[in-house]
């Protein structure tokens, strides 16, 4: 790290510690600093040493940047600058004080306690929102850009301490005219939290968010992946033939409601799936709050503060989470 801080010495930058890395990028957290002992802290996501003289990931990496400039929402972690150091790219980005839902996941595996399913299906709702605000997004000549994530699962869903949950690392979407694509030669997306789409090579749209998504929630309320085998070309196999369960019958308090939006989600037939974010949204919410009172933002602080011991002063015994490398 000691390395990197020098590029960073004349913008006002002090890297603190790594916080996250992928296979191209690694994340810092930071300190911006400014007039008057002004500090601020950030997310500092840079391309990998060995990976920043291509060009190919250059401009990948810029697409990124480019792409989620504009995405302004409470669900998506948000993107400041792109900037540029001694020939190295980088981004700020906001710094999410909490941990990853691939943490949260792994935290009650460890403890052997299952996530209560109303929490798992407010997650859910508020990744489905910040989807719906992404997908939903034009340029400046009022093009719809037609954008798909590519890459939801675990990793890139950060769970702030004060109920906060983001949508994070856009690096592999693909958006009208902003991102390298290769859709129909190479898979983009972790093997086993992919669409069907993805997994026979199909050229994607936003509904190719929804079954992967599904796949998160049901993560969540079993604890595994239903997909995932230590053969990646069999976790793709899964995705495209693998039966899919009814979900009460694995666990017996998840109800008939949820199980029907399960199974939407599910739904390998694109044109029979969801067909939209929102729609999700609005069944979800429907769910948790039709006639009750249900989860909020501080019943899913008060839960990951305790489940990550968190103390009323802030403090933390281990380092917070990722905010998205890939």
């Amino acid at each position: 790290m000691a390395d990197l801080q020098h590029l960073f010495d004349h913008l006002r930058y002090e890297l603190t510690r790594k916080i996250a890395e992928g296979g191209m990028g690694v994340v810092y957290e930071a300190r911006q600093l400014g007039a008057g002992h002004f500090r601020k802290v950030v997310a500092i996501k840079v391309i990998r040493e060995e990976y920043s003289a291509l060009e190919d990931f250059q401009n990948n990496f810029i697409g990124e940047a480019r792409l989620v400039a504009d995405l302004i929402h409470p669900n998506i972690v948000q993107t400041y600058h792109l900037g540029r150091a001694g020939g190295q790219y980088f981004m700020v980005m906001e710094f999410v004080r909490g941990l990853s839902l691939e943490q949260f996941l792994e935290r009650h595996r460890e403890t052997g306690r299952p996530v209560p399913v109303d929490l798992a299906a407010f997650i859910i709702s508020r990744v489905a929102s910040g989807l719906a605000y992404a997908h939903a997004q034009r340029d400046a000549e009022g093009r719809h850009l037609n954008l798909v994530h590519r890459d939801i699962g675990p990793k890139n869903v950060l769970l702030s301490f004060e109920g906060d949950v983001k949508l994070t690392d856009f690096g592999i979407a693909k958006a009208l005219n902003l991102m390298y694509n290769e859709e129909g030669r190479v898979i983009a997306g972790k093997d086993e939290y992919l669409s069907p789409e993805q997994a026979s090579y199909a050229v994607t749209d936003a509904r190719a968010d929804l079954f992967p998504l599904g796949i998160v929630l049901t993560e969540l309320l079993l604890g595994r992946n239903l997909f995932r085998s230590a053969d990646r070309a069999q976790s793709r196999r899964n995705i495209l033939t693998l039966p899919i369960p009814r979900f009460g019958s694995l666990r017996a308090d998840l109800g008939a409601p949820l199980e029907a939006i399960l199974q939407r989600m599910l739904t390998r037939d694109r044109d029979r799936r969801y067909q939209a974010a929102g729609d999700i949204v609005r069944d979800l919410e429907e769910h948790l709050y039709g006639g009750r009172f249900g989860p909020t933002t501080r019943t899913l602080s008060d839960y990951v503060k305790a489940l990550w011991g968190v103390s009323e002063s802030g403090a933390a015994p281990v380092a917070p989470a990722r905010t998205g490398a890939r």
